[in-house]
């Protein structure tokens, strides 16, 4: 193994050269399709809208019956949204249109009702554009235009258009299916009484719940103990029925790290040492054929190498489209001097500071510490040997932004 520090850029990048086929497809009711990956584009079946209607509650005209100035014309009825006129708007005349609503033939504007006065059957109204709060047919999308993209996880806004389009039901991957596992004669499941030198597991439900958060189902594949044959048992087990594993913990230089040997010795094992802090040991390789990420073992080291490094590997092995997580350039509200050879990433806060957003690290920074995490909205990125002066810009990336 080189002594060399591996970029974190290159680690992510090396990892999706690896990524495996994603898993099998199939169809599945729209109302049950939140949070899954899309598996084939969907394409606009209708225009979107499928008619010319109103944007908004109020008059529908013929530009060309008001004059520079506006006018008065007839009030000939009404349409209101689910009910549509047949009949040709006559010149001259309007109609009380409602917001939704089919733009009647030969109407080709909609004047907003607080715009107007009316009085019995007379209707006067200001100068309007032409074509003005007229939503056309295909505005939106046309027929045959893309609506959604293979690769898209479905928010709340994606089932919404669906629908509108008339979309019952998609065609998703089924979720990925990840086992994690925990190593360490240190650790201590809740409810267990601790003995000396030990600590409660909390690695187990951080990473839980990111993984739910990315849509990932979960296999939970136990805390292994410092031992080989117990390490090979529990990976050859959770290789026949997973897609990925992911472990914590048994990748550093140990006497007592044997997760890595029993890698070796199933499959393939490559140990990078990132220039990351905190998180500088991962690990990645096979097991029989199933890939294996492994994390380090500090809770926070074990928290970003997951946020930063595993998540772009998760999400591209569910078939979803890998985008960068959006890095914002803040004012830093510290300064930082330390130089240091690895990219750092503080656990920080963005603030309101008079009308400007400052960034402000915990003063507590240690790979063993969750706390600080808690505290944080997300990770400020200070680079290889940079230096921070406060007021300078910082990079900044929200927690919003890596656990989805």
């Amino acid at each position: 193994m080189s002594s060399q520090l591996l970029a974190v850029d290159e680690a992510i990048k090396r990892l999706q050269a690896l990524l495996p086929a994603p898993p099998a497809s199939h169809p599945i009711a729209l109302d049950q399709a939140a949070g899954r990956v899309l598996a084939k584009t969907v394409f606009a079946p209708a225009p979107l809208p499928s008619w010319d209607n109103s944007a908004m509650d109020g008059y529908a005209l013929r530009a060309s019956d008001l004059g520079e100035d506006g006018g008065t014309l007839t009030l000939a009825g009404r349409i209101s949204a689910g009910h549509a006129s047949t009949e040709t708007l006559q010149p001259g005349r309007c109609l009380r249109i409602f917001t939704g609503a089919p733009m009647p033939p030969g109407a080709d504007t909609v004047v907003p009702q607080e715009s107007c006065q009316a009085e019995q059957n007379q209707v006067t109204f200001p100068a309007c554009k032409l074509g003005a709060n007229v939503r056309l047919a295909g505005e939106e999308l046309m027929v045959g235009d893309q609506a959604i993209a293979a690769g898209t996880r479905l928010g709340p806004q994606h089932l919404g258009l669906l629908a509108s389009l008339g979309v019952g039901s998609v065609t998703v991957y089924r979720a990925l299916r990840v086992g994690l596992l925990s190593t360490g004669d240190e650790l201590v499941a809740l409810g267990q009484p601790r003995l000396p030198g030990q600590i409660y597991n909390s690695n187990h439900y951080a990473l839980t719940a990111l993984l739910q958060g990315w849509g990932i189902e979960v296999i939970d594949l136990g805390h292994i103990a410092d031992s080989l044959a117990d390490c090979k048992t529990a990976l050859s087990q959770g290789a026949e029925q997973c897609d990925v594993l992911l472990s914590s913990g048994g990748v550093s230089v140990g006497e007592e790290d044997h997760l890595k040997h029993a890698v070796a010795a199933l499959g393939s094992l490559d140990l990078w040492r990132l220039a990351i802090q905190p998180g500088k040991p991962f690990a990645f390789g096979y097991v029989q054929q199933t890939p294996w990420l492994g994390l380090p073992g500090n809770p926070v080291s074990a928290l970003i190498t997951a946020l930063i490094v595993a998540r772009p590997y998760l999400l591209g092995a569910q078939g979803r489209q890998v985008q960068p997580p959006l890095q914002l350039s803040l004012s830093a509200n510290f300064n930082w001097q330390k130089n240091n050879p690895r990219r750092q990433y503080l656990r920080a806060q963005v603030q309101q500071q008079g009308h400007e957003l400052v960034v402000s690290p915990h003063p507590q920074q240690s790979s063993a510490m969750l706390a600080p995490a808690c505290w944080a909205n997300g990770l400020a990125i200070i680079e290889p040997n940079q230096r921070i002066q406060r007021g300078q810009p910082v990079g900044f990336v929200s927690f919003s932004e890596l656990m989805t």
